[in-house]
C-alpha cells in the first residue's frame, strides 16, 4: 500500500467520525510545503527538518514511528493547548526561545516542554524559574479592625489612601448604575495603587461602616473624605445611590503627594548653596524663607489649605 493510504480507524462510540489514524505521509501527503499542524484548534505550520530537528517526541511523530490523527483537510491534530505551541516551535528553529513574562506563564512553557520532550526548553525553563524571584507589583493592605488601621496609618512615612468598601452595609436597594459604580471605585483604586505604588499606601477596609467611600491622609491627618453615596427619593421608596467621582479621587491622590515625606538634602549641598547666594548677594535666607520660622510658618499655612478641603462629595455646591 502507497504511503498516502491511511489504516482504517477501529470503530468505537468515541471516535470521531471525520478523523482518521495514518502515518506521517498519509497526513501530509497532500502536496502542501509545510506540515499542517492542528494543536487544540490552534493552526501552525512548520517544516518537516524543524520538526524532527531534536529528539523528542514531534519527531517520533514526523518520522513514521509513531501514528498521528488528521482530519479530513489533511491537518495532522495534537490533543494539547496551543497557547504555547510556537515557544516549542522557535526552539526546535533555533536552538532557544524568548520566554513569556511572569512566573506562572514560564510554568505553563515547561509543562509543554515536558510534554512534547523538548530537554533543552525544559532546561530553559528551569533555569529561568530558579533565578526569577518575583516580587509582588503592589501589596494592598486588608484592614480587619479600626485599631490595626490607626497603626498603620501613624506608622507610615508616606500618604496614605483608604477605600471602605462594603456593599453588605445597605439598608434600601441600588439604584440601577449603582453596582456598576461601585466596580469603577474598585478598579480605580486598583490602577491608583500600581501608578503611585511607592509613593502612596494604598489601604482597602472592608468592614467600616459605609458602603464606598474614599479617605486621604497624610502625615498621619486625614486630610480629605469623598463619599460615593447618597440616599434617593424614589416612588413610595428609598433607594442608595453609588456614585464615581473620578476626577474629584485623582484630585485628592495627587494632594496627598504633597506630604511625602522626603529625604533631607545634602548638608554640604545646602551650604554650598547658601555661600553662592550670599556671595552673588541676590537673595538673603531671610527672603527665601527656607529656614527661617517665616518659611515654616508659609508652609503650615499651605498645609491648613488643603485639609480645609476635607468635606463630603455632597457637600458640594450644586453646579460644581
Amino acid at each position: 500500500m502507497s504511503g498516502d493510504s491511511c489504516l482504517p480507524q477501529p470503530h468505537s462510540p468515541l471516535a470521531c467520525p471525520k478523523t482518521k489514524t495514518c502515518s506521517y505521509r498519509g497526513a501530509v501527503g497532500l502536496g502542501n510545503k509545510y506540515v499542517r499542524i492542528n494543536v487544540g484548534g490552534s493552526l501552525f505550520y512548520s517544516t518537516l527538518q524543524v520538526l524532527t530537528r531534536q529528539s523528542c517526541m514531534l519527531r517520533a511523530m514526523f518520522s513514521g514511528k509513531k501514528e498521528v490523527f488528521t482530519d479530513k483537510d489533511g491537518w495532522i491534530l495534537i490533543d494539547r493547548s496551543g497557547k504555547h505551541f510556537n515557544s516549542v516551535l522557535c526552539f526546535l528553529r533555533d536552538g532557544t526561545a524568548a520566554l513569556p513574562k511572569g512566573r506562572q506563564a514560564v510554568q505553563e512553557v515547561l509543562a509543554e516542554a515536558r510534554f512534547y520532550e523538548v530537554q533543552g526548553l525544559v532546561e530553559l525553563c528551569q533555569s529561568s524559574l530558579q533565578g526569577n524571584n518575583e516580587l509582588p507589583m503592589c501589596v494592598i493592605p486588608l484592614v480587619t479592625s479600626s485599631q490595626e488601621e490607626e497603626k498603620l496609618i501613624q506608622s507610615s512615612t508616606k500618604p496614605v489612601v483608604k477605600l471602605v468598601y462594603n456593599r453588605s452595609n445597605n439598608k434600601y436597594s441600588y439604584t440601577s448604575n449603582s453596582d456598576d459604580h461601585l466596580l469603577k471605585n474598585i478598579e480605580l483604586f486598583d490602577r491608583l495603587s500600581l501608578s503611585f505604588n511607592g509613593r502612596v499606601l494604598f489601604i482597602k477596609d472592608v468592614i467600616g461602616d459605609e458602603i464606598c467611600c474614599w479617605s486621604f491622609y497624610g502625615q498621619a491627618r486625614k486630610l480629605a473624605e469623598v463619599c460615593c453615596t447618597s440616599i434617593v427619593y424614589a416612588t413610595e421608596k428609598k433607594q442608595t445611590k453609588v456614585e464615581f467621582p473620578e476626577a474629584r479621587i485623582y484630585e485628592e491622590t495627587l494632594n496627598t503627594l504633597l506630604y511625602e515625606t522626603m529625604a533631607p538634602p545634602d548638608s554640604l549641598l545646602l551650604e554650598a548653596t547658601r555661600r553662592s547666594y550670599s556671595y552673588c548677594g541676590s537673595h538673603s535666607e531671610e527672603e527665601e524663607g527656607g529656614g527661617g520660622p517665616g518659611g515654616a510658618e508659609q508652609r503650615e499655612r499651605v498645609r491648613r489649605i488643603h485639609v480645609k478641603r476635607y468635606s463630603t462629595y455632597e457637600e458640594r455646591p450644586l453646579g460644581h
